[in-house]
């Protein structure tokens, strides 16, 4: 396996794309690293569980009620993978997958919304060293793909348009999101709006 190194360049035609399963855990769990969790140990299950339960939870149930998504079956999201190493993560899903959201402020949906056929992103997450080189675009890409594939109607997510860099931008940036053809639909806040693709990319586009 190549070792692989935080000034590497990448070559995203070299990438491939694919939803996490219980036998490729093991890049996700790499990816994260084991103990960290990607951001603060949440392991993504912010949005799967009440405010209640995920403080009451340490890093070791977030991660295991994770890993036992894939056990039961469950495709939680995609990993972008290079050379045997996972490089990205993008979390995506029904909404009905995502309880928070329904009471979410800013990424509810909306009145008459068709629930059951719309996937949300909720999550992305790059290896530190291949950041902004264009891999979270084609992690979105994938998804849209993947979610359509699985019979999503349309696919929406709540990005940031705020400059910071800190864990708030785990949404994404909107300004990839508008890139990736999504469009606006809502917003309730100055810096978030609810952005929704109805087509999927193309791959290689």
């Amino acid at each position: 396996m190549r070792i692989f190194k935080q000034d590497d360049m990448i070559d995203l035609s070299q990438c491939s794309f694919s939803p996490v399963t219980a036998s490729n855990w093991p890049l996700l769990e790499d990816l994260f690293g084991p103990h960290r969790g990607a951001d603060s140990g949440c392991w993504c299950m912010w949005w799967r569980v009440s405010r209640s339960v995920f403080n009451a939870m340490g890093k070791e149930q977030r991660k295991g009620a994770l890993r036992q998504l894939c056990l039961n079956g469950d495709e939680p999201g995609v990993i972008a993978i290079n050379d045997s190493k996972a490089l990205g993560w993008c979390a995506i899903a029904p909404r009905s997958s995502y309880p928070v959201l329904q009471r979410s402020r800013v990424a509810h949906p909306l009145d008459g919304a068709e629930a059951g056929r719309i996937w949300f992103i909720s999550c992305l997450y790059v290896r530190v060293g291949f950041r902004r080189a264009g891999l979270t675009k084609q992690l979105i890409d994938a998804a849209v793909r993947h979610a359509f594939e699985h019979g999503a109607s349309c696919v929406e997510a709540c990005p940031t348009e705020a400059t910071g860099t800190g864990a708030e931008r785990f949404v994404g940036t909107a300004a990839t999101f508008l890139a990736c053809g999504f469009t606006e639909i809502a917003r309730r806040s100055p810096n978030r709006p609810l952005v929704r693709c109805t087509t999927p990319l193309a791959e290689g586009a």
